[in-house]
């Protein structure tokens, strides 16, 4: 069996694993298939106050708060590049793939969530 194949067999047992135990909630956050190469959407989860960006970089999906942790503007209003999403207000970064600030102003790292895709829906694993 190869390594990638073992490695997706481990990653889909440890989010079941986690989802039993009652450690992360499994939220739908949007369709993969209205979410283009290299854009982001800003997505209402039931549940939790605040909003989250999602993001499709390299055919992979990423999710984060979607408040800038400096200025607490709109993410989504500021330019995607690569991984990196600058912030509208003062141009700080932040990685979407880890969260953290890249760029002045920005000190403080963004929240991240880990995501699914299964079919055409993105979940978002929510922590308790």
């Amino acid at each position: 069996m190869s390594a990638s194949i073992l490695r997706s067999k481990r990653s889909t047992n440890l989010q079941k694993y986690m989802l039993e135990k009652a450690m992360v909630e499994k939220v739908f956050l949007c369709r993969n298939s209205e979410l283009k190469e290299s854009a982001m959407r800003q997505v209402a989860v039931a549940g939790i106050d605040a909003s989250l960006v999602v993001y499709k970089v390299k055919g992979k999906v990423y999710a984060t708060d979607a408040l800038c942790t400096h200025g607490k503007v709109a993410l989504t209003e500021g330019d995607l590049e690569g991984t990196t999403i600058y912030c509208p207000l003062h141009g700080g970064g932040f990685d979407v793939c880890t969260g953290k600030a890249v760029s002045p102003p920005c000190t403080v790292p963004l929240k991240t969530y880990s995501t699914v895709v299964e079919g055409d829906d993105i979940f978002g694993l929510l922590e308790d």
